[in-house]
């Protein structure tokens, strides 16, 4: 996010929430806020704690083999 000025801490919120829904997807991300899936990784690493972050990576990286799966 070092091309991206700061966000609101309000605008960071929607954007850790819909990271954290498994039922919406990076693409999504972008069309709404405009940041790149490395963007929201980036905001998701300094925003939750450690351990969260490693779940959350497990389960988007798990979720996203199942959606090809799906679709």
């Amino acid at each position: 996010m070092a091309d991206k000025p700061d966000l609101p801490e309000d605008l960071k919120s929607g954007v850790i929430e819909m990271a954290l829904s498994d039922h919406v997807s990076f693409a999504d991300i972008q069309t709404e806020y405009g940041l790149s899936e490395k963007d929201v990784k980036e905001l998701m690493r300094s925003s939750l704690k450690s351990g969260s972050y490693k779940a959350w990576r497990k389960r988007v990286r798990r979720f996203g083999d199942r959606r090809e799966t799906y679709k």
